[in-house]
Protein backbone atom coordinates (compact mmCIF):
# COMPACT_ATOMS: atom_id res chain seq x y z
CA UNK A 1 0.00 0.00 0.00
CA UNK A 2 2.64 2.33 0.97
CA UNK A 3 4.35 1.72 -2.07
CA UNK A 4 1.15 2.95 -4.26
CA UNK A 5 0.79 5.93 -2.03
CA UNK A 6 4.05 7.96 -2.96
CA UNK A 7 2.31 8.56 -6.55
CA UNK A 8 -0.58 10.25 -4.56
CA UNK A 9 0.60 14.01 -3.41
CA UNK A 10 -2.38 13.97 -1.26
CA UNK A 11 -0.71 11.47 1.17
CA UNK A 12 2.43 12.73 1.75
CA UNK A 13 0.37 16.03 3.33
CA UNK A 14 -2.13 12.96 5.26
CA UNK A 15 0.57 10.25 5.67
CA UNK A 16 -1.84 8.67 7.96
CA UNK A 17 -5.05 8.73 5.86
CA UNK A 18 -6.40 5.38 4.50
CA UNK A 19 -8.89 6.74 1.68
CA UNK A 20 -11.69 4.46 1.72
CA UNK A 21 -14.11 6.09 -0.72
CA UNK A 22 -12.77 5.45 -4.27
CA UNK A 23 -16.52 4.14 -5.02
CA UNK A 24 -17.79 8.10 -5.32
CA UNK A 25 -14.34 9.37 -6.24
CA UNK A 26 -10.68 8.41 -6.62
CA UNK A 27 -7.66 10.59 -5.70
CA UNK A 28 -5.33 11.87 -8.01
CA UNK A 29 -1.50 10.84 -9.18
CA UNK A 30 1.02 12.90 -9.79
CA UNK A 31 1.24 12.26 -13.68
CA UNK A 32 -2.20 13.21 -13.89
CA UNK A 33 -2.12 16.89 -12.12
CA UNK A 34 1.15 17.25 -13.83
CA UNK A 35 -0.32 16.89 -16.86
CA UNK A 36 -2.92 18.94 -16.99
CA UNK A 37 -0.49 21.87 -15.32
CA UNK A 38 1.97 21.71 -18.16
CA UNK A 39 -0.71 21.84 -20.63
CA UNK A 40 -2.04 25.05 -19.14
CA UNK A 41 1.21 25.94 -18.44
CA UNK A 42 3.08 25.53 -21.82
CA UNK A 43 0.89 24.82 -24.99
CA UNK A 44 -2.89 25.85 -23.67
CA UNK A 45 -4.86 26.41 -26.74
CA UNK A 46 -8.34 25.25 -28.20
CA UNK A 47 -8.49 22.38 -30.61
CA UNK A 48 -8.83 21.29 -34.15
CA UNK A 49 -9.68 25.15 -35.12
CA UNK A 50 -6.35 26.76 -34.99
CA UNK A 51 -3.49 26.68 -37.42
CA UNK A 52 -0.36 27.49 -34.91
CA UNK A 53 1.68 24.95 -32.77
CA UNK A 54 0.00 25.30 -29.74
CA UNK A 55 -3.32 23.97 -30.98
CA UNK A 56 -2.04 21.95 -33.44
CA UNK A 57 -0.27 19.85 -30.17
CA UNK A 58 -3.61 20.09 -28.11
CA UNK A 59 -5.17 18.58 -31.33
CA UNK A 60 -2.98 15.35 -31.51
CA UNK A 61 -2.83 14.92 -27.83
CA UNK A 62 -6.69 15.29 -27.41
CA UNK A 63 -7.09 12.85 -30.48
CA UNK A 64 -4.50 10.28 -28.68
CA UNK A 65 -6.44 10.09 -25.72
CA UNK A 66 -9.39 9.22 -27.84
CA UNK A 67 -7.19 6.06 -29.23
CA UNK A 68 -6.26 5.09 -26.18
CA UNK A 69 -9.35 4.75 -24.41
CA UNK A 70 -10.64 2.51 -27.64
CA UNK A 71 -7.91 0.37 -26.90
CA UNK A 72 -7.97 0.73 -23.14
CA UNK A 73 -12.13 -0.76 -23.39
CA UNK A 74 -11.74 -2.90 -26.81
CA UNK A 75 -13.45 -0.71 -29.03
CA UNK A 76 -12.66 -1.90 -32.97
CA UNK A 77 -12.38 1.73 -33.91
CA UNK A 78 -11.40 5.38 -32.17
CA UNK A 79 -14.91 6.37 -34.03
CA UNK A 80 -16.34 4.45 -31.12
CA UNK A 81 -15.89 6.82 -28.42
CA UNK A 82 -17.16 9.73 -27.40
CA UNK A 83 -16.35 12.32 -24.54
CA UNK A 84 -18.73 13.06 -22.14
CA UNK A 85 -18.69 15.19 -18.71
CA UNK A 86 -18.83 11.47 -16.81
CA UNK A 87 -20.87 8.49 -16.80
CA UNK A 88 -24.12 9.98 -16.17
CA UNK A 89 -23.65 12.45 -19.26
CA UNK A 90 -22.86 9.29 -21.21
CA UNK A 91 -26.36 7.76 -19.89
CA UNK A 92 -28.05 10.58 -20.66
CA UNK A 93 -26.88 11.03 -24.20
CA UNK A 94 -27.77 7.52 -25.22
CA UNK A 95 -31.27 7.90 -23.57
CA UNK A 96 -31.70 11.52 -25.32
CA UNK A 97 -30.62 9.89 -28.57
CA UNK A 98 -32.58 7.09 -28.91
CA UNK A 99 -35.82 9.45 -28.09
CA UNK A 100 -34.63 12.16 -30.62
CA UNK A 101 -34.14 9.35 -33.46
CA UNK A 102 -37.17 7.16 -33.11
CA UNK A 103 -35.93 4.06 -31.62
CA UNK A 104 -37.99 3.87 -28.41
CA UNK A 105 -41.51 5.24 -28.18
CA UNK A 106 -44.55 4.65 -26.66
CA UNK A 107 -45.28 0.94 -25.68
CA UNK A 108 -41.87 0.20 -25.81
CA UNK A 109 -39.71 -1.50 -22.98
CA UNK A 110 -36.91 -0.30 -21.26
CA UNK A 111 -35.23 -3.00 -18.74
CA UNK A 112 -32.61 -1.85 -16.00
CA UNK A 113 -32.14 -3.65 -13.11
CA UNK A 114 -32.91 -3.61 -9.51
CA UNK A 115 -29.27 -2.68 -8.42
CA UNK A 116 -28.92 0.27 -10.91
CA UNK A 117 -27.54 3.46 -9.48
CA UNK A 118 -29.21 6.93 -10.14
CA UNK A 119 -27.16 7.61 -13.24
CA UNK A 120 -28.16 4.15 -14.68
CA UNK A 121 -32.09 4.74 -13.28
CA UNK A 122 -33.21 8.03 -13.54
CA UNK A 123 -32.47 8.90 -17.20
CA UNK A 124 -34.26 5.40 -18.61
CA UNK A 125 -37.53 6.91 -15.99
CA UNK A 126 -37.39 10.05 -17.46
CA UNK A 127 -37.09 8.76 -21.02
CA UNK A 128 -40.25 6.57 -20.34
CA UNK A 129 -42.13 9.22 -18.28
CA UNK A 130 -41.86 11.29 -21.55
CA UNK A 131 -41.31 8.76 -24.63
CA UNK A 132 -44.62 6.66 -22.64
CA UNK A 133 -42.66 3.58 -22.61
CA UNK A 134 -42.56 1.00 -19.77
CA UNK A 135 -40.01 0.51 -17.23
CA UNK A 136 -39.02 -2.98 -16.43
CA UNK A 137 -36.87 -4.22 -13.56
CA UNK A 138 -34.77 -7.17 -14.01
CA UNK A 139 -34.51 -8.70 -10.39
CA UNK A 140 -31.61 -9.21 -8.66
CA UNK A 141 -29.98 -12.81 -6.75
CA UNK A 142 -28.87 -10.74 -3.50
CA UNK A 143 -26.73 -13.44 -2.47
CA UNK A 144 -24.77 -13.38 -5.72
CA UNK A 145 -25.43 -9.86 -6.76
CA UNK A 146 -25.85 -10.96 -10.42
CA UNK A 147 -29.21 -10.73 -12.53
CA UNK A 148 -31.98 -13.38 -13.27
CA UNK A 149 -31.28 -14.25 -16.28
CA UNK A 150 -34.22 -16.52 -16.44
CA UNK A 151 -36.07 -13.77 -16.11
CA UNK A 152 -34.50 -11.66 -18.61
CA UNK A 153 -35.20 -14.86 -21.12
CA UNK A 154 -38.62 -14.70 -19.84
CA UNK A 155 -39.23 -11.56 -20.57
CA UNK A 156 -36.74 -9.94 -23.73
CA UNK A 157 -39.13 -9.93 -26.77
CA UNK A 158 -39.44 -7.30 -29.13
CA UNK A 159 -40.48 -4.82 -27.53
CA UNK A 160 -37.80 -4.42 -25.55
CA UNK A 161 -35.68 -1.43 -27.25
CA UNK A 162 -32.37 -1.32 -24.81
CA UNK A 163 -31.19 -3.01 -21.32
CA UNK A 164 -29.29 -1.18 -19.19
CA UNK A 165 -27.11 -2.61 -16.56
CA UNK A 166 -23.69 -2.05 -14.48
CA UNK A 167 -21.01 -3.95 -15.22
CA UNK A 168 -20.04 -3.85 -11.18
CA UNK A 169 -22.48 -2.90 -8.05
CA UNK A 170 -21.51 0.52 -6.46
CA UNK A 171 -23.23 -1.32 -3.11
CA UNK A 172 -22.35 -5.29 -3.55
CA UNK A 173 -18.45 -5.23 -5.35
CA UNK A 174 -19.88 -7.96 -7.35
CA UNK A 175 -18.58 -7.76 -11.29
CA UNK A 176 -21.78 -9.08 -12.55
CA UNK A 177 -23.07 -11.54 -15.52
CA UNK A 178 -23.37 -8.90 -18.37
CA UNK A 179 -21.95 -11.41 -20.93
CA UNK A 180 -24.50 -13.64 -20.19
CA UNK A 181 -27.32 -10.79 -20.25
CA UNK A 182 -26.21 -9.63 -23.74
CA UNK A 183 -26.16 -13.18 -25.16
CA UNK A 184 -29.70 -13.18 -23.85
CA UNK A 185 -30.60 -9.67 -25.23
CA UNK A 186 -28.96 -10.37 -28.09
CA UNK A 187 -30.61 -13.82 -29.17
CA UNK A 188 -34.30 -12.95 -27.96
CA UNK A 189 -34.21 -9.01 -29.89
CA UNK A 190 -32.90 -6.66 -31.28
CA UNK A 191 -32.42 -4.57 -28.57
CA UNK A 192 -29.46 -2.89 -27.41
CA UNK A 193 -27.41 -3.33 -24.31
CA UNK A 194 -25.74 -0.42 -22.36
CA UNK A 195 -22.97 -1.29 -19.45
CA UNK A 196 -22.89 1.12 -16.61
CA UNK A 197 -18.96 0.86 -16.10
CA UNK A 198 -18.58 3.92 -13.83
CA UNK A 199 -16.78 1.26 -11.26
CA UNK A 200 -15.58 -1.69 -13.17
CA UNK A 201 -13.32 0.20 -15.54
CA UNK A 202 -10.81 1.16 -12.45
CA UNK A 203 -10.95 -2.65 -11.31
CA UNK A 204 -11.06 -5.27 -14.00
CA UNK A 205 -9.57 -5.22 -17.50
CA UNK A 206 -12.47 -4.52 -20.11
CA UNK A 207 -13.21 -5.87 -23.16
CA UNK A 208 -16.52 -4.20 -24.91
CA UNK A 209 -16.37 -6.77 -27.16
CA UNK A 210 -15.92 -9.69 -25.36
CA UNK A 211 -18.82 -8.26 -22.74
CA UNK A 212 -21.46 -7.76 -25.67
CA UNK A 213 -22.12 -4.03 -25.25
CA UNK A 214 -23.82 -1.87 -27.54
CA UNK A 215 -23.07 0.90 -25.19
CA UNK A 216 -20.41 1.57 -22.43
CA UNK A 217 -20.22 4.23 -20.28
CA UNK A 218 -17.62 5.35 -17.78
CA UNK A 219 -15.87 8.38 -15.73
CA UNK A 220 -12.63 9.62 -15.18
CA UNK A 221 -12.69 10.79 -12.02
CA UNK A 222 -12.72 6.98 -10.73
CA UNK A 223 -10.00 5.58 -12.70
CA UNK A 224 -7.87 8.45 -10.82
CA UNK A 225 -8.36 11.22 -13.99
CA UNK A 226 -10.23 14.62 -13.54
CA UNK A 227 -13.78 15.34 -12.88
CA UNK A 228 -15.96 15.99 -15.10
CA UNK A 229 -14.71 13.78 -17.94
CA UNK A 230 -15.37 10.26 -19.10
CA UNK A 231 -16.36 8.44 -22.65
CA UNK A 232 -19.09 6.79 -23.97
CA UNK A 233 -18.54 3.70 -26.52
CA UNK A 234 -21.03 3.33 -28.84
CA UNK A 235 -21.25 0.16 -31.35
CA UNK A 236 -20.07 2.44 -34.78
CA UNK A 237 -23.34 1.35 -36.87
CA UNK A 238 -25.18 2.45 -33.71
CA UNK A 239 -23.67 5.62 -32.97
CA UNK A 240 -24.76 6.00 -37.30
CA UNK A 241 -28.18 5.89 -36.71
CA UNK A 242 -28.19 8.43 -33.77
CA UNK A 243 -29.16 11.88 -34.01
CA UNK A 244 -27.22 14.36 -32.12
CA UNK A 245 -28.05 15.60 -28.55
CA UNK A 246 -26.03 19.04 -28.61
CA UNK A 247 -25.46 21.65 -31.07
CA UNK A 248 -23.22 24.07 -31.55
CA UNK A 249 -19.30 24.43 -33.09
CA UNK A 250 -16.98 21.58 -33.92
CA UNK A 251 -19.81 19.26 -34.90
CA UNK A 252 -21.20 20.41 -38.10
CA UNK A 253 -19.20 19.33 -41.45
CA UNK A 254 -21.27 22.45 -43.29
CA UNK A 255 -23.73 24.95 -42.42
CA UNK A 256 -26.04 27.56 -44.08
CA UNK A 257 -29.19 29.68 -43.90
CA UNK A 258 -30.94 26.69 -45.18
CA UNK A 259 -28.88 23.38 -44.39
CA UNK A 260 -27.08 21.50 -42.03
CA UNK A 261 -24.40 18.49 -42.44
CA UNK A 262 -23.28 16.89 -39.42
CA UNK A 263 -20.31 15.23 -39.17
CA UNK A 264 -19.95 11.56 -38.50
CA UNK A 265 -19.95 10.13 -35.27
CA UNK A 266 -17.74 10.81 -32.58
CA UNK A 267 -17.60 14.50 -33.07
CA UNK A 268 -21.44 15.19 -34.24
CA UNK A 269 -21.88 14.47 -30.29
CA UNK A 270 -19.34 16.61 -29.18
CA UNK A 271 -20.91 19.94 -29.49
CA UNK A 272 -18.61 23.34 -28.35
CA UNK A 273 -15.48 23.50 -26.83
CA UNK A 274 -14.41 20.12 -25.14
CA UNK A 275 -12.62 20.13 -21.07
CA UNK A 276 -9.46 20.01 -22.99
CA UNK A 277 -6.97 19.69 -20.01
CA UNK A 278 -9.59 17.24 -18.79
CA UNK A 279 -8.88 14.88 -21.47
CA UNK A 280 -5.32 15.19 -21.18
CA UNK A 281 -5.41 13.63 -17.46
CA UNK A 282 -7.92 11.12 -18.22
CA UNK A 283 -4.72 10.39 -21.22
CA UNK A 284 -2.18 10.04 -17.97
CA UNK A 285 -4.33 8.01 -15.74
CA UNK A 286 -4.80 5.46 -18.20
CA UNK A 287 -1.44 5.52 -18.61
CA UNK A 288 -0.47 5.43 -14.71
CA UNK A 289 -3.12 2.18 -14.92
CA UNK A 290 -1.86 0.41 -17.71
CA UNK A 291 1.77 1.06 -15.99
CA UNK A 292 0.76 -1.24 -13.17
CA UNK A 293 -1.18 -3.87 -15.13
CA UNK A 294 -5.07 -4.86 -14.92
CA UNK A 295 -4.50 -8.12 -13.95
CA UNK A 296 -2.21 -6.64 -10.98
CA UNK A 297 -5.00 -4.22 -10.25
CA UNK A 298 -7.53 -6.58 -10.66
CA UNK A 299 -5.58 -9.76 -8.05
CA UNK A 300 -4.55 -7.13 -5.47
CA UNK A 301 -8.40 -5.87 -5.43
CA UNK A 302 -9.77 -9.63 -4.72
CA UNK A 303 -6.97 -9.92 -1.98
CA UNK A 304 -7.88 -6.80 -0.07
CA UNK A 305 -11.54 -7.73 -0.61
CA UNK A 306 -11.06 -10.96 0.77
CA UNK A 307 -8.80 -9.91 3.72
CA UNK A 308 -11.41 -7.05 4.53
CA UNK A 309 -14.10 -10.22 4.48
CA UNK A 310 -12.19 -12.35 6.27
CA UNK A 311 -11.54 -9.43 9.08
CA UNK A 312 -15.17 -7.56 8.90
CA UNK A 313 -16.94 -11.31 9.35
CA UNK A 314 -14.99 -11.71 12.63
CA UNK A 315 -17.06 -8.43 14.10
CA UNK A 316 -19.90 -9.91 16.11
CA UNK A 317 -23.26 -8.91 14.93
CA UNK A 318 -21.64 -7.71 11.59
CA UNK A 319 -23.66 -9.42 8.77
CA UNK A 320 -21.27 -9.35 5.08
CA UNK A 321 -24.11 -9.37 2.25
CA UNK A 322 -22.76 -10.76 -1.08
CA UNK A 323 -19.03 -9.53 -0.41
CA UNK A 324 -17.76 -13.47 -0.08
CA UNK A 325 -18.79 -13.29 -4.38
CA UNK A 326 -17.45 -9.99 -5.02
CA UNK A 327 -14.24 -9.83 -7.68
CA UNK A 328 -13.26 -6.89 -6.30
CA UNK A 329 -13.86 -3.90 -3.78
CA UNK A 330 -15.52 -0.27 -4.75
Amino acid sequence: MDSMKKFFPIFTENPKILYLDSGASSQKPNCVIEAMDNFYRTYYANIHRGMYDWSERASAVYDEVRAKIADFVGAESVDEIVFTRGTTSAINMVAMALRDSGIICKGDVIMVSEAEHHSNMLPWRHLAEVCGAELAFIPVNMSSGMFDADWVQKHIGDRVKIVAISGQSNVLGVATNVREIADIVHSGSKAFVLVDGAQLTAHSRVNVREMGADFYAFSGHKIYGPTGIGALYGRADILAKLSPVEYGGDMVEAVSFSRVEYKEAPSKFEAGTPPIAEVVGLGFAIDFLQGIGMDKVEKYLGDLTHYAVEKIGAIEGVKILSARNANSVI
